[in-house]
């Protein structure tokens, strides 16, 4: 299968390509980005690895090798400052959607593509994308909770000193601040957390905070999110691929 990845020179897309490439499941990976210098240098640093891991091809390219691929991923965006919420971006980003979609339907969209959106404000974006593309819902994909799952998973782990693979938790709801704990169904090696001597009631708070903070938090330390997004974009890919 053929991945692009629309936003491929930036942070979230960078490392999106490394966990597909990774991961090794994906053949082909074309990065696009308007950024045409930078986003064929990230290609040329990961041609460089893969070598070391296996035989995909991965390379930079233009709009239409984007638009004729099997999975269009879009991490394009502007990033969120660190007083703002996700859905603040929607006044600054929803153009710059719109107009990435109207690119790719100018340049020939697959009547079979499946397109992930990983853009900020995620549900809005991916709402749009159904509208404005004309593909049935099922072929449009938000990134939704599951990076904020995998955080939450990763924090409990964390507090009760626990293998972050055993730990089985959700969030639900919206990507930004009204996401939603489901602490009734968290488990660890399929035990129950409800009663975990380790997770009072006031702990439990503390780690879905932080869960919730998360993606400030990275802003404030280090700029922008990229390793734990990138990982959870080849974990829905591959979900999707192998069906």
């Amino acid at each position: 299968m053929k991945a692009a990845i629309v936003g491929g020179g930036g942070r979230v897309g960078c490392c999106a390509a490394y966990a597909l490439q990774y991961g090794g499941i994906i053949s082909e990976i074309v990065l696009y980005d308007i950024a045409e210098s930078l986003v064929q240098g990230e290609a040329l640093d990961l041609l460089h690895g893969s070598s070391l891991l296996n035989d995909q091809r991965i390379y930079s390219g233009d709009i239409t090798t984007a638009a004729k691929s099997d999975l269009i991923i879009i991490t394009a965006g502007l990033r969120r400052k660190p007083d703002e919420s996700r859905l603040d971006l929607i006044n600054r980003n929803v153009s710059l959607f719109l107009s990435i979609i109207n690119d790719l339907k100018a340049a020939g969209l697959r009547e079979d593509v499946i397109i992930v959106v990983v853009s900020n404000p995620v549900d809005i974006l991916t709402h749009l994308a159904i509208q404005y593309t004309d593909l049935p819902s099922g072929q449009v994909i938000g990134l939704g909770t599951l990076l904020d799952t995998s955080r939450f998973c990763s924090l409990i782990a964390d507090k009760i000193k626990a293998a972050p693979t055993q730990i089985n938790a959700m969030i639900l709801g919206e990507h930004g601040d009204s996401m939603v704990p489901i602490w009734s169904s968290a488990t660890c090696s399929g035990f129950s957390l409800k009663d975990h001597p380790d997770l009072p009631s006031s702990t439990k708070a503390k780690i879905f905070e932080r869960t919730r903070q998360s993606g400030a938090e990275v802003i404030r330390l280090k700029g922008g999110a990229g390793w734990a997004v990138g990982t959870a974009i080849a974990a829905l890919v591959h979900a999707i691929v192998l069906d």
